[in-house]
C-alpha cells in the first residue's frame, strides 16, 4: 500500500503561534486540530487507520520556522498510549526530509504527527508532505525526488551526483532498474580530484529501529581501478564499522566488463539506530568512476550460515527469583549470598522494589558472551560498611580460550549506602565471561558489596543511555515513562488549591533526616519533591500528567515513592476526569529510609489524567519524593504483593 499526501500548488499546513481555538481531537478519517495553552499553540494531524502487514517507510518534508518542535507517534486502537517513532527541534531554512520504518503489524494503527511551535516571534511547524511506501527506508531506486533521504555529505572536490534521467546519447551507463538511460542512478567520478586519498560519501536516513539483516545493492566500476569503494554502518555516536569493500569482490568482474552491474549482498548486524554509509576514496584524478543503483533490505540474513543476532538478555538479572544464569566462583573468595531485606527507617531494600532481594558480591560469573561485539553494561551497586575502599569492587572480562582476566570497571564511587547505577562499555575480541569481583575480606575491611538490577544491552551505553534520557535507557520508542533525567515529561504543576510546587532535584533534600540522599534511577539523577519546610502541616503540591486518551483495557502505573522523616504527611495518586478526583491510592505516615515500589492497575474508559498529590505533615521533615514513573498498557505483571486495583467508569 503507498500512501501519499501532498499539498497542490505548493500549499503546505502549518500551525504557528498565533494559532487559536481549543485543543481537539483530530477528526476520525485524518485532520488537524489546534491547541492554544498557557505558553503555545499545539497542532496535530493524524492519518487514517492503517494495516500494514509488512514494513513500509513514512517520509515527512517539513520545516521548523524559528522555534519549536515535531514528533512522530503510532497510535493503536484500544492503547491509552502513543508510542513515538522520532522528533526534532532543529530550525532550517528550508523544507527538510526526515524518514522513519514503520513496523509490519496485524494490528491497525494511525500515524500522529504532532507540532508545537515555540514563543519566539514567528515561530512555526509546517508540513509540505507524507509519504508511506512498502519497505524499509534504506531501500531506493533513486527515481523519486526526494532520493528517499539519502544525501551527499558535502566536499570541495567529489560528491555523488544523480546520474540518468536523459534520453539522448550520453557517456554515462544506463541504470540498473529500469535497464535504460532514462532511470537513474548515484555516482561520483575522479575527475575533479585534486588531492590523494579525495573521499565522496552517500549518506542513508538513520533508521529509527534496530536493523540486522541483508543489505544489498548493485554497483558499477570503472576500468581503472585508482579507487576504494567500501560500504559501513555509521550509528549515532559517529562510529563507522566496515561490513564491505569491492576489494573483497572477483576484481574480473568488473575490469572485463565495466558496464554490467555487479549485484553485492551483505549481512549487516546492528541492533540499534544506524546509517548506512557508501564511501569511495581517489588517490588521483584517474581513480574512475563507482555508481550505485537499487538498494534493497530484507530483515532475513543473506546467508542461512550468518548466526542470529546475540540476545544480550541472558545476563539480565534482579535477583528475585535466584540466580538467573550467573554462578559463583570460590576459589579465591568465599562465595557471595542472595538476601532478602525488609526495609525500615535504617536501612536500604533492593534496588528493584525497595523490598526484595539482591546480591551481596564476592566473585560473581555471568554467562558466556560472543566474541567481537561491543556491549553496554549497567548495574546498581551499594557499599555497605565502615571503610568503603576504593576498589571494594572491581569488573573483569574473563577470555574463555586463555582464561586472562582483564580489568574493565573498577568502583570510585563510594555510594554512601545508596543504589548507584554504573554504565560500562566494552568490548570482547572473543568470547568471555564478565566476573564481578569484591576485595573485601570482611564487613570491618571495607564492608560490604551490594549488587542489583544488572543488565546487558548491546551497543555503546551513550546510545542506549544519553545523557538527555539517562535513566531506564529511555529512547523515542518508550511511551509512559518517566525518570526526570531530562525534565519533567510533560508533568505540570497542579495550581488547584496547592500551596507550592513539586521541585525538580538531584543529592539530598536541604532539611536533615528526612527525603531521600539520591534518586531511584542511578542514584546520581533527578527527581521531583515536596520541601516541606516552607508549608504549613495540611497544605499540599499537585504534579498533574498529560491527557491520558481511555481503553476498555486496563492500564498498569508503577512508580516508585520515598517518604522518610518523622514528620511525613500523605501521597496520594488521583485519576481526574471533568474536574473530579478519584482516589486510585495512597501512603501515610513514614515508610521507609529506602526507595518503595507502587503498583497501581486501573480502568477508565475516557480520557483522563492522573495526579501526585503530596501532603505535608506535623513538622518540617516531611518531604516526599517520587521517581521512574511508568505507564503500561494491559493489567500489572507480577507484584501481586504491592499491587492495587481500580475500576472507574
Amino acid at each position: 500500500m503507498v500512501l501519499l499526501v501532498s499539498c497542490p500548488s505548493g500549499r503546505f499546513v502549518t500551525v504557528d503561534s498565533t494559532s487559536e481555538g481549543e485543543h481537539q481531537e483530530a477528526p476520525e478519517e485524518g485532520g488537524v486540530a489546534a491547541q492554544r495553552g498557557e505558553a503555545s499553540a499545539r497542532g496535530v494531524l493524524l492519518s487514517p487507520v492503517l494495516d500494514q502487514e509488512d514494513w513500509s517507510c513514512l517520509r515527512l518534508v517539513y520545516q521548523i520556522t524559528g522555534a519549536g518542535g515535531l514528533e512522530v507517534l503510532l497510535r493503536s486502537e484500544g492503547k491509552g498510549f502513543d508510542r513515538p517513532l522520532w522528533s526534532s527541534q532543529a530550525p532550517s531554512d528550508s523544507w527538510v526530509i526526515s524518514s522513519m520504518d514503520l513496523p509490519n503489524t496485524t494490528e491497525p494503527y494511525r500515524v500522529a504527527i504532532d507540532g508545537s511551535p515555540g514563543e519566539l516571534q514567528g515561530s512555526s511547524v509546517a508540513i509540505f508532505e507524507i509519504h508511506i511506501s512498502p519497505g524499509y527506508c534504506l531501500e531506493c531506486n533513486f527515481e523519486e525526488t526526494h532520493l528517499c533521504g539519502y544525501r551527499n555529505q558535502w566536499n570541495t572536490n567529489v560528491n555523488w551526483y544523480i546520474g540518468g534521467g536523459v534520453a539522448v546519447q550520453s557517456d554515462l551507463p544506463s541504470d540498473n532498474t529500469y535497464s535504460n538511460k532514462i532511470g537513474h542512478f548515484m555516482y561520483v567520478d575522479s575527475i575533479y580530484a585534486k588531492t590523494f586519498k579525495e573521499v565522496a560519501k552517500l549518506v542513508s536516513p538513520m533508521t529509527t529501529v534496530p536493523m540486522s539483516g541483508c543489505l544489498g545493492f548493485q554497483y558499477q566500476r570503472g576500468e581503472k581501478p585508482g579507487n576504494r569503494f567500501s560500504v559501513y554502518t555509521r550509528d549515532q555516536l559517529g562510529q563507522y564499522q566496515e561490513v564491505w569493500n569491492a576489494a573483497s569482490e572477483n576484481q574480473t568482474n568488473w575490469v572485463a566488463d565495466p558496464s554490467e552491474w555487479i549485484p553485492v549482498q551483505v549481512d549487516v548486524k546492528a541492533p540499534y539506530p544506524v546509517q548506512v554509509v557508501f564511501e569511495v576514496a581517489f588517490n588521483s584524478q584517474r581513480g574512475g568512476r563507482v555508481k550505485v543503483d537499487d538498494i534493497t533490505f530484507s530483515s532475513e540474513f543473506c546467508s542461512a550460515d550468518t548466526e542470529p543476532t546475540f540476545d544480550p538478555s541472558i545476563a539480565n538479572c534482579d535477583f528475585e527469583s535466584g540466580l538467573c544464569h550467573y554462578t559463583q566462583d570460590t576459589n579465591l573468595g568465599s562465595a557471595w549470598k542472595r538476601v532478602a531485606v525488609k526495609p525500615n527507617l535504617f536501612r536500604n531494600g533492593d534496588h528493584t522494589t525497595g523490598a526484595a532481594r539482591f546480591s551481596y558480591v564476592s566473585r560473581l560469573v555471568s554467562p558466556l558472551l560472543p566474541g567481537n561485539m561491543k556491549y553496554c553494561l549497567r548495574a546498581h551497586y551499594s557499599l555497605r560498611g565502615f571503610s568503603q575502599t576504593e576498589q571494594a569492587l572491581v569488573v573483569y572480562l574473563q577470555h574463555q580460550s586463555s582464561k586472562k582476566q582483564e580489568k574493565v570497571w573498577t568502583q570510585g564511587e563510594r555510594s554512601k549506602g545508596i543504589w548507584i547505577a554504573n554504565d560500562i562499555t566494552f568490548q570482547t575480541t572473543q568470547p568471555s565471561k564478565l566476573l564481578f569481583v569484591s576485595i573485601c575480606r570482611s564487613f570491618w575491611d571495607c564492608g560490604s558489596v551490594a549488587l542489583d538490577d544488572i543488565s546487558l544491552s548491546l551497543g555503546d551505553c551513550e546510545q542506549r543511555y544519553p545523557p538527555q534520557l539517562h535513566g531506564f535507557g529511555l529512547s523515542l520508542s518508550v511511551p509512559g515513562h518517566c525518570d526526570f533525567e531530562a525534565g519533567l515529561c510533560g508533568y505540570t504543576q497542579d495550581k488547584r488549591g496547592d500551596a507550592g510546587d513539586w521541585m525538580w532535584r538531584r543529592g539530598s533534600t536541604p532539611t536533615s533526616y528526612t527525603g531521600p540522599r539520591g534518586d531511584h534511577t542511578t542514584g546520581l539523577g533527578y527527581y521531583m519533591y515536596m520541601e516541606a519546610s516552607p508549608m504549613m502541616p495540611g497544605q499540599g503540591v499537585r504534579l498533574r500528567s498529560r491527557a491520558l486518551r481511555g481503553s476498555h483495557l486496563p492500564k498498569c502505573l508503577r512508580f516508585f515513592y520515598h517518604m522518610y522523616g518523622s514528620g511525613v504527611g500523605e501521597l496520594r495518586v488521583h485519576l481526574a476526569r471533568d474536574g473530579e478526583d478519584t482516589l486510585l491510592w495512597k501512603r501515610a505516615g513514614e515508610q521507609s529510609v529506602a526507595w518503595l515500589r507502587a503498583v497501581v492497575e486501573y480502568h477508565s474508559d475516557y480520557q483522563h489524567q492522573i495526579v501526585f498529590e503530596a501532603t505535608r505533615g506535623s513538622s518540617v521533615r516531611s518531604d516526599i519524593a517520587i521517581d521512574d514513573i511508568v505507564f503500561e498498557n494491559g493489567p500489572c505483571k507480577g507484584d501481586s504483593q504491592q499491587r492495587t486495583t481500580q475500576n472507574i467508569a
